[in-house]
């Protein structure tokens, strides 16, 4: 089987970014604040706020686009070596 790299990245793009969102929003309605202020580092501009929470969904988008993109593609490579075929889809 072989896996679509853009539609596993825009997959892990929206779940991610989504993921980031919620979990910002989360924190503003029911928590401190304080336990992803490590993200902070990780993504510029991103911060405990709403406008954060936005910026966080980008981020997020970005990063887990990249990642799943590279999943897909990484194991399309190895099926190719390790099989000696094209995966089909």
């Amino acid at each position: 089987m072989k896996l679509r790299v853009r539609a596993l990245g825009m997959a892990g793009g929206v779940v991610w970014g989504v993921c980031l969102l919620i979990a910002t929003l989360w924190l503003l309605w029911f928590g401190k604040g304080t336990e992803m202020s490590s993200l902070k580092n990780l993504y510029p501009g991103y911060d405990i706020t709403y406008l954060g929470a936005i910026v966080g969904f980008i981020w997020g988008f970005v990063d887990g686009f990249v990642s799943g993109a590279l999943i897909a593609w990484l194991y399309n490579k190895f099926h190719r070596i390790f099989y000696k075929t094209e995966a089909t889809s």
